[in-house]
């Protein structure tokens, strides 16, 4: 038993020496702009992912790799993300919208996309591997609105992942307003049953996925289960997946890397 135990911890430790720690880059995306990211690297990486947070976006990513605001499901669920053996990117403000509001009132222009593109563009630098976006809540009109603006060819995401998706809201532009007749590459749209987000409820998906007839792919995923608890917009309850990110990230994983 002693030789078995020993034989594990060697194995552990091996792994772990051959994954990368956590790195902060600020990439140049705009003229006097910077992009801060915080990137997981595993070993033998089969995607990379960019994580888009919801609400105003300003995850306030500190130099030592620390998160100031790591609430988020996506944000939170970062290590779960790359223990799929993904690259995981979580994508803060850019560094002219360090400040509130950061990305309200951002999300859906021209610099945004510059941004993101920058960050997609060393990604494929760094590895000749897919990349993808995937959004939560607010960070899905990120994600939309990049896709229907920059197409792959063009240096734009090679898929993309709605999670928790801005479906019906007065105040801006939700995802199945826009564009979508755009997208040519797969969009996976996961949901919770029970998200009871005024601007995110179930029984408003089915127009976001009849909206979507360009992917040359596409599916919904309906998530059960879980806890909630407090504000139903925000990342503990029904709407942040609390309590079955493991299963959410793992149906996500599974389905970026199907061929």
């Amino acid at each position: 038993m002693m030789k078995i135990g020993c034989l594990l911890l060697l194995l552990v430790t091996a792994s772990a020496t051959r994954a990368q720690a956590p790195q902060v880059v600020d990439l140049p995306s705009r003229p006097g702009v910077t992009q801060r990211i915080l990137v997981i690297t595993p070993d033998k990486p089969r995607a990379a992912v960019i994580l888009f947070a919801g609400g105003d976006g300003g995850i306030q990513t500190q130099p030592d790799g620390s998160i100031r605001r790591s609430g988020n499901f996506l944000v939170r669920s970062r290590q779960l993300v790359a223990d799929q053996g993904l690259t995981t990117v979580v994508i803060d403000a850019p560094s002219d919208k360090q400040s509130h509001p950061f990305l309200s009132g951002y999300r859906q222009t021209e610099e945004h996309v510059a941004d993101v593109k920058a960050v997609i563009a060393w990604l494929r630098q760094q590895a000749k591997i897919p990349v993808w976006l995937i959004g939560t809540s607010r960070g899905t009109q990120s994600v939309g609105h990049i896709a229907t603006r920059l197409p792959r060819d063009e240096g734009g995401p090679d898929g993309i992942v709605l999670t928790a998706t801005v479906l019906n809201d007065p105040r801006s532009r939700a995802v199945p307003e826009m564009a979508l007749d755009r997208i040519r590459i797969p969009v996976l749209v996961a949901h919770h049953r029970e998200d009871s987000c005024r601007v995110c409820l179930y029984s408003d998906v089915p127009r976001l996925m009849e909206k979507l007839t360009t992917p040359p792919r596409k599916e919904l995923i309906t998530f059960d289960g879980g806890i909630s608890t407090g504000d139903p917009c925000e990342a503990r309850a029904h709407h942040g997946f609390n309590g079955i990110e493991l299963e959410v990230v793992n149906r996500i994983a599974a389905w970026i890397t199907t061929p």
